[in-house]
This record gives structure tokens, C-alpha cells and sequence, in this order.
């Protein structure tokens, strides 16, 4: 038997040669055949150990140090199971680590395991935890995958406790529109449990073995999309109340009580989020009954994606005002002199503040400085008035008086002015254009219209083009000082900057003059230029933009993605 390390699995528990198994019944809302999945150690989980069934056949006898076509040197079995191994392992000829299946050329299951990780390495899609090589060898057929040392499965995540608010929001977002991409390739996952889910540390949630899990399990079924649809509800019924949405305990959660049935996660703990809440009640098969509030079952992946549109969007916390040190009185300024010294480590009392003076000398130096100050005032004040009167006196001269300099001598600042916006044009640096028939929607003074960009699946950066914008026409060269921008999406972080370009469609971005930039999480942007710049043309190009779910009212799909709803540039 492997090793057993602290890395949570299905169900941490074996006994003798056999894995012990919790039975999750899963019924399908419109009737379909019951899906019954053994929840036995993952085979994806990082750093488990696993025992191997009697009967099947025999997983190929591997150890630490062996390599695979003279690249991949096996490091740690984590998993050895039904005539399979899953290792951790190196690339060493790209030095990172990587995860290995590994199963006889032979087994029953191999032909599908391949078919399974080849198909899942064609999605290339990074939310998934991406198959690098399936390859037959030797008599073997393995699987190599990455592996993600910064990343916690959602089983380790909530030990402690159910998820806040909005980390349960954005699990649920970002897995569902991952599985429904999946499902338009025709890819399902089947095995999508809390050892499946992962959050990386910058925050975004990736799954693994996609179509591999199943494969290798030998599971199937007549419904995927409903299988994996009830899959995300249960997922975010563990993530918002600790629990698991069947009678058995799995994945180190306790399941619900016997004969109660599945009550909505409101009902089973305090302060649950209502609308997270019945979104798990849609997605999970209750016998035919929805939500509380009778909402139409989400029976795919694609209609759960819809459904989290359709809620009011769930903002992340405000951070924590963290208050600084309290100031420390030193030794000396405690009067401690004289004093013994205090015994290392215990914590002496701050004395309080001397009372204040009531001898006769006291009062009589407070009635000494409340004379030198009405004394003081008196004399500020004559100052003062006698200043005034002398400049208004000039000024009543400087009226009747001019100049040949005319302005130049002013010192008042030059009053900013809205400038006008004559026409717009969509940049396209690299790639395919955005939506250039909506450049004109920002600048029409509403924020309810805009021009919006593609969703993309990496981010905040725009990392697959170097950004996109728009280029503004202001009639003629005028002095620009800002430009203040309306979005749509909030978040971290959108980033914006400004360029003064030489016509609506220039050559290039290198060959533009860069002239301020700013930042936000909020809604709106303030951007500044830096210097003194006099350009008709001004390019409004985004570098960074917020991820964000699926909106059904601006017809985009989940993703790091901005609208810009209005833009005005002063001068």
C-alpha cells in the first residue's frame, strides 16, 4: 500500500485490501435512470494513498526513480487503484512537476482512457487542468497532466468551514461556464467532486480530470449534462454549508440526516446566502421538487450558467480597515526614572496624565496665556484687515491699467472645458475586432449603452493580444488633460491608457505617444494625462480588465471582460 499523506481524499478511510466506498445516490429530475457513483479515493487527489481491488488487473509494477520515454522520472505514488497508478512525477526536460496515470496496455479500460485524455487535451481550455501526452508504450498507457503545486482542492478548503459568500459565488460561476464550455465540445466530466475543484492562489478555480476521472472509473452516463449539473449543485451546497447533499458522508463531509431528505442549505445552516441557496436547489435532483421559490430546475450546464446571470451580481468584501499600533510612551517619558527596574516580560501600566494645575500659581499662568492670546488675535486681525483694505486698493488701480502681455501675467488657472467627440473607430492591434458597431454608444451621455469586449478565459492582463480600445476623433487638435470613462464592470482590475495617435486607424501601437494611465476596481476612471499634449486623435486602450459572470442583458458569456458605457475627454 502507498503512503498516505495529509492530502484530503473521496473518502479518507481504507480497511484491509478494499477501499471502502460511500454510495451517493443521484436521481435525474425528469425521471432519467439513477446515476450510483462509488466516492472512493479520487484518483486525481494530489498526495494520497490508495489501496488496489482484488480482482482486477494488475497495475504495472512501477517505482519512485522509474522514467517514462526517458522524460517523465516517477517521484511519489499518490494513488494505486483497479489496476491503475497515479503518480507525481518530473518533467525533466522542462523541470516542472507533472502528474502521471498509468495503467496496463492490456486493461479493460485503456482504450477509453486514451480516447478520453486526447479528446480532453484537444479543448485547451485553462480553467481545466490541462493533459499534456497520452501515450501507449511498452506494454503501458499513461497519462500525463499538469500538476498545480500552488493550488487547494475545495476538500482541504472547507475543513474549517463552509466558503464565504463570495468565494461560494465565484466557485459556482467559474466551474458551471467551464463545464458548459465543455459541454458545446461534447466533453463531460462525470466525476466532479471537491477533489476535482481546485483554487489556484491568485483566486481562480480550475478542475481536473475532465472526461480521464470517468474513464478511468469505468463511469458513464445516459445524462451527462444533468449528471454534471448536479454535481455543481452539490459542490456549492458543500461550499455554503459544510455539509453533503445526501444521506452519506464524503470527502470529509457529514452527509444530512436519514428519512429528512434534501432541505435547501438556508434551512440547514444560518446566514446562507438565499440566492446561492435556491440556485443549488435548481441544479441538484430533489425527486422533481426546485427551489423554495418554485424557479424551473437548471437541468444542464449551459441553463445553471444562465440562472447566475440572472442573480444580482455578489460584490467581494470590503477589506478590513486594519488600525495602526497604539503609540508607546518611552521609559523616559513615563518618569520612570529612579524607579526599580520591571521584571523581563511583565507588562507595566501606563500612568495617567498629571491632573491639572489648580495651585494659585496654575490659574495664574492660564489668565497669563489666555491674555497673550486675545492680545495676539487682536493684533492678527488689524493685520489682516489693514492687508485687505491695501489690496483692494491696488485692484481698483490694476482696473483702469493694461498691458501689452495681455493674459501672460495671470496666475489664475486656465478653466477646463468638456471637449467634443466628432467620431470613433474600433483599434485593432492584433487578432479579431471587439464589437466595432457599438464605438458610438460611448459617448452618447447614457452609461445604459457602451461598447464591450470578448470574454476571455485569462486575465485580469489581457494576455493573448496586447489590449483593445478605441480611438477618439475630437474634430481638431486640442489640449487634453483627461478623460474620465463610465464602465459596466467592477472588480480587480481594470486598467486603462491613453495614447494620442496620429489618425483613426493607426499604423501601430508602438508609434503612438503614451500619455497617461490609471487603475481601478470601481466602475469609473479618472485617467490624468502626464504632459502638456495638443492631438486631435486619442486612443482609449484597455491592458487589464475584471473577471465577471455571464450577462444575459449585454449577451456575453462569463470571463475577464469591460464595457465601456461613456467617455469624455476635458481640456
Amino acid at each position: 500500500m502507498a503512503e498516505r499523506s495529509t492530502a484530503a481524499v473521496d473518502v479518507a478511510d481504507t480497511s484491509g485490501d478494499k477501499p471502502l466506498t460511500a454510495k451517493a445516490e443521484q436521481s435525474t429530475a425528469d425521471g432519467v435512470a439513477k446515476n450510483r457513483e462509488r466516492d472512493t479515493e479520487d484518483v486525481e487527489a494530489q498526495g494520497s494513498g490508495g489501496t488496489e481491488s482484488p480482482g482486477k488487473a494488475s497495475s504495472p509494477e512501477l517505482h519512485s526513480g522509474h522514467k517514462l520515454a526517458r522524460r517523465y522520472r516517477l517521484e511519489e505514488c499518490v494513488t494505486r487503484l483497479d489496476g491503475f497508478s497515479s503518480w507525481r512525477a518530473v518533467d525533466e526536460k522542462l523541470r516542472r512537476a507533472v502528474g502521471v496515470h498509468i495503467l496496463p496496455a492490456d486493461h479493460a479500460r485503456a482504450r477509453s482512457v486514451l480516447a478520453a485524455a486526447r479528446s480532453s487535451a484537444l479543448l485547451g481550455d485553462p480553467r481545466f487542468v490541462q493533459v499534456l501526452d497520452a501515450v501507449e508504450e511498452n506494454d503501458l498507457v499513461y497519462v500525463v497532466h499538469e500538476w498545480l503545486p500552488d493550488a487547494t482542492e475545495l476538500t482541504t478548503l472547507l475543513a474549517p468551514g463552509p466558503l464565504e459568500v463570495y468565494d461560494a459565488y465565484q466557485m459556482v460561476t467559474q466551474v458551471a461556464s467551464a463545464m458548459a464550455a465543455a459541454h458545446r465540445e461534447g466533453l463531460a466530466h462525470l466525476r466532479l467532486n471537491p477533489n476535482a475543484v481546485l483554487r489556484t492562489s491568485s483566486g481562480q478555480w480550475r478542475i481536473r480530470g475532465l472526461a480521464v476521472n470517468a474513464a478511468l472509473r469505468g463511469v458513464s452516463s445516459e445524462s451527462p449534462q444533468r449528471t454534471d449539473t448536479e454535481a455543481i449543485g452539490a459542490l456549492l451546497y458543500a461550499a455554503l454549508t459544510q455539509r453533503w447533499p445526501y444521506e452519506s458522508d464524503a470527502y470529509g463531509l457529514a452527509g444530512l440526516p436519514k428519512d429528512v431528505g434534501l432541505i435547501a442549505p438556508d434551512q440547514v445552516r444560518a446566514g446562507v446566502h438565499r440566492g446561492l441557496s435556491e440556485l443549488s436547489m435548481r441544479a441538484l435532483a430533489n425527486d422533481g421538487a426546485t427551489a423554495s421559490r418554485h424557479e424551473s430546475a437548471c437541468t444542464t450546464p449551459e441553463e445553471l450558467v444562465k440562472a447566475i446571470g440572472e442573480m444580482p451580481r455578489i460584490r467581494p468584501p470590503e477589506p478590513a480597515f486594519t488600525a495602526p499600533p497604539e503609540y508607546q510612551r518611552t521609559t523616559y517619558q513615563q518618569g520612570t526614572y529612579g524607579r526599580p527596574a520591571p521584571h523581563p516580560g511583565v507588562t507595566q501600566p501606563v500612568p495617567p496624565p498629571p491632573p491639572p494645575l489648580q495651585s494659585r500659581t496654575g490659574r495664574a499662568l492660564k489668565w497669563a496665556v489666555s491674555a497673550l492670546l486675545i492680545a495676539a488675535l487682536g493684533l492678527g486681525s488689524w493685520q489682516l484687515a489693514d492687508a485687505l483694505m491695501d489690496q483692494g486698493g491696488k485692484s481698483d488701480e490694476n482696473q483702469n491699467q493694461t498691458t501689452d502681455d495681455g493674459d501672460k501675467n495671470s496666475t489664475a488657472p486656465k478653466p477646463t472645458k468638456t471637449l467634443s467627440i466628432e467620431d470613433a473607430q474600433e483599434y485593432v492591434a492584433q487578432g479579431d475586432a471587439q464589437h466595432p458597431g457599438d464605438v458610438k454608444l460611448t459617448y452618447d451621455n447614457s452609461t445604459t449603452t457602451g461598447w464591450r469586449t470578448s470574454s476571455y478565459k485569462d486575465g485580469p492582463k489581457i494576455v493573448i493580444k496586447p489590449g483593445v480600445g478605441i480611438v477618439y476623433d475630437l474634430g481638431s487638435a486640442q489640449d487634453v488633460s483627461a478623460a474620465t470613462l463610465s464602465f459596466r464592470y467592477g472588480g480587480n482590475h481594470t486598467t486603462v491608457e491613453l495614447y494620442a495617435a496620429d489618425s483613426l486607424t493607426p499604423a501601430s501601437l508602438d508609434s503612438l505617444d503614451k500619455i497617461g494611465s490609471a487603475t481601478t476596481n470601481s466602475t469609473g476612471a479618472t485617467v490624468k494625462v502626464g504632459k502638456q499634449v495638443k492631438s486631435r486623435y486619442v486612443l482609449v486602450w484597455l491592458t487589464a480588465m475584471p473577471y465577471s459572470g455571464a450577462d444575459s442583458a449585454n449577451y456575453s458569456d462569463a470571463g475577464y471582460k469591460q464595457a465601456i458605457t461613456n467617455v469624455k475627454f476635458t481640456g
